[in-house]
């Protein structure tokens, strides 16, 4: 449905405390410098809890309390990005938002519109230039509220803006005692370079892109797995596919249908799938870890004789395998990488290669927000700025998936229409 706010308060909020004179320059790593500057964004929908009043008036200035008091902890969110090179940690603080929301919290949850929901975040997403942080608090007409974050991926990844919610979420409730603190040596592990020549906005596009969400119950995602599962009697060592290799390799066979890739066989077709480095790094970091430990498994699916769907299974696992501890020692060192990946842009603005990105928030505490007065009802993203993008997102229940998927309007018209992924999907609510 479409949503219609009205934004009634903009306050800057700042540390509780000044930050340290030797805490001032933040220096980003080199994968904070190789990373799009794009917002990455999150919505945690609470319900109404019967008292409108106390929602306008005690709850968000618990929330600025308790966010000034995190940010001396986070103090380079409250700073500013310079030149992607480093943050500038000046205490200037973050913008907080406050909008209210011209229907009831319900009519979007029921049946949210990605791009509708772009309208309860602070940010436009591809203007990610000094910001690194935004909230906005949107207040609905039945009580209801959403809270609206937008992180810089120049400074972070999704971990990190969940650890970051997981904190904040704790000092408001005023249990921070029994959370970890970060740390902010991204730049300490990979050091930054000169990255000349490689343009971190490629990709971004905001024109002729659609959205549309899907969400899979757990017994289609069995029945996904099951198709690619080994045959019966055959390769018995080998683990049945995750549910995200599963969807995963649905979702390209019908994206495939959509777009007919094979009608261009001089091309490149990949799949891409983001992988979090924490725990594959020698010693593995704890997740508390700030900054961007994230890199992409490339995936060039070939069909061999025999089980189709097990085998592109496979190939996604063994790609996302290789991105073990010696990768990260190679990745470490960032002029080899940079190298891959000036290729990788050069091929894109050609045409010669076609990708269909993943990214999974599947297995992410993402429903233990609780900031003292209930953990959330729904979590959810807005429509991105990447076409022939797909983020998994576990569904409020836990047992379902929820796929979020952004393609060419030509392409999405084919795909939300096609008939074996509509056997597999949820009706979607009129």
């Amino acid at each position: 449905m479409k949503i219609e706010i009205e934004v009634i308060s903009n306050e800057i909020i700042k540390p509780s405390s000044p930050t340290p004179d030797h805490l001032r320059h933040y220096q980003l790593s080199f994968l904070d410098q190789i990373s799009p500057p794009t917002y990455n964004p999150l919505l945690l929908f609470y319900p109404a809890d019967g008292d409108v009043k106390i929602n306008n008036i005690e709850k968000p200035n618990q929330l600025k309390q308790s966010l000034s008091e995190v940010l001396n902890l986070y103090y380079p969110l409250a700073g500013r990005i310079k030149d992607n090179l480093f943050v500038e940690c000046n205490d200037e603080g973050i913008p907080f938002f406050q909008a209210e929301v011209k229907c009831r919290l319900p009519q979007v949850v029921e049946n949210p519109e990605p791009s509708e929901l772009n309208k309860l975040i602070p940010f436009a997403l591809d203007d990610a230039e000094e910001l690194p942080l935004g909230i906005q608090y949107n207040i609905f007409e039945c009580g209801g509220i959403v809270i609206g974050l937008c992180i810089s991926h120049k400074v972070g990844d999704a971990s990190s803006l969940f650890t970051f919610i997981k904190y904040w979420a704790a000092t408001a409730r005023g249990e921070a005692d029994h959370i970890s603190r970060p740390d902010f040596i991204s730049a300490t592990l990979f050091p930054p370079i000169n990255i000349s020549g490689f343009k971190p906005a490629t990709g971004i596009t905001k024109e002729d892109v659609v959205t549309k969400r899907f969400v899979f119950r757990s017994s289609s995602i069995e029945l996904l797995k099951e198709k690619c599962s080994p045959a019966s009697g055959s390769l018995e060592n080998k683990r049945p596919p995750s549910r995200v290799e599963a969807l995963s390799v649905f979702i390209w066979q019908r994206f495939n249908a959509a777009s007919k890739v094979e009608s261009r066989p001089e091309r490149i077709y990949s799949m891409v799938h983001a992988v979090n480095l924490r725990s594959r790094m020698e010693p593995p970091l704890p997740e508390y870890s700030f900054g961007n430990y994230c890199r992409i498994a490339f995936t060039i699916p070939s069909i061999d004789t025999g089980e189709e769907n097990y085998n592109l299974a496979s190939q996604i696992r063994d790609s996302i395998g290789k991105l073990d501890k010696e990768y990260v020692k190679k990745l470490q060192k960032g002029n080899e990488h940079l190298g891959f990946m000036k290729e990788q842009a050069a091929r894109f603005l050609r045409g010669e290669m076609v990708s269909l990105n993943f990214t999974s928030l599947c297995r992410f505490p993402l429903y233990e927000a609780d900031f003292g007065w209930a953990k959330p009802i729904w979590v959810g993203s807005p429509s991105l700025t990447f076409k022939n993008l797909v983020v998994f997102m576990d569904t409020a229940s836990g047992d379902g998936i929820e796929a979020l998927v952004h393609l060419k309007e030509e392409d999405m018209a084919k795909f939300q229409e096609d008939e074996e992924l509509l056997q597999y999907i949820v009706p979607t609510k009129c």
